[in-house]
């Protein structure tokens, strides 16, 4: 929650302040102002982020037969454009998206990414790499620590404190988490302190937990060491370091949406913003 303040500025100032509102990326003063200030006083933040788009979208056809799944629009812009936002707002500039089925569609919207404010990169899966492969394929870009998302799915997370837990943890990866009271749709995520102990893959029955992965991550370079060549899957790297004590979860607050089949679509049709 943030708090309402009220501050004199000299009008010089305040007219450098206006020069910088764009009604884009920066909408008014008071974003301008916490943007300045946060650009100040917050600690390093991430600066590059790889984003999963080159699924076919089987669950959400007919909508798919046209588009890839993270171009379907959602209140008139697609669901990729929202989470670039967000990761924007937490200071990437740099972003990295592999693309795969009906890849043209995003680059011919999102470009080079400069009308978005941002900086953007596309790796082309000429084959389907599953959700680590394309990772792999880019292991010279990343040489800190870098976000990692679906490009499918809604969210309304600080990825700041995200990154704090991150850093203070020293965490080779660590997953955002989120609650749901249908486990059975997404997988359950059972923990021990910060530790993620394990992956309950589709659970039935009573659950002594609501925790779910939510898709977006953090993680350390070293981590594109650890992925095989060719098609492989993030959700089995991570089952491998949990079972070492290596894998962190971080519980998210906010909305989160997933949208890879048509009741979920619905569902955020309706609910977002």
């Amino acid at each position: 929650m943030k708090t309402r303040i009220t501050i004199s500025l000299n009008p010089q100032i305040l007219k450098e302040l206006d020069s910088i509102v764009d009604g884009e990326n920066i909408l008014n003063r008071s974003n301008a102002i916490e943007r300045i200030l946060k650009e100040r006083f917050s600690p390093k933040s991430i600066k590059k982020a790889f984003i999963l788009a080159g699924g076919q979208g089987i669950r959400l056809r007919p909508l798919t037969y046209e588009l890839p799944k993270p171009m379907v629009p959602i209140k008139g812009k697609p669901i990729m454009e929202y989470a670039i936002n967000k990761l924007k707002e937490a200071g990437v500039s740099d972003i990295v998206i592999s693309v795969g089925y009906l890849g043209e569609k995003v680059r011919d919207y999102f470009g080079d990414g400069a009308k978005f404010g941002v900086s953007i990169k596309y790796l082309e899966e000429k084959v389907p790499l599953g959700t680590a492969g394309p990772l792999r394929l880019s292991s010279n870009l990343f040489n800190d620590d870098f976000f990692m998302l679906n490009g499918d799915d809604l969210f309304d997370f600080d990825l700041d404190k995200m990154y704090e837990f991150h850093k203070k943890n020293r965490s080779l990866a660590t997953i955002a988490l989120t609650t749901t009271d249908n486990v059975s749709q997404f997988g359950a995520v059972e923990m021990e302190g910060n530790k993620i102990t394990k992956f309950v893959e589709k659970p039935t029955g009573m659950q002594s937990t609501h925790l779910i992965n939510a898709g977006i991550y953090i993680l350390n370079p070293l981590i594109v060491s650890l992925i095989p060549e060719g098609k492989s899957s993030m959700e089995g790297l991570f089952e491998k370091l949990a079972t070492k004590g290596k894998l962190n979860g971080f519980l998210c607050s906010g909305k989160w949406l997933p949208c890879d089949n048509m009741q979920l679509y619905e569902k955020a049709l309706k609910n977002w913003p």
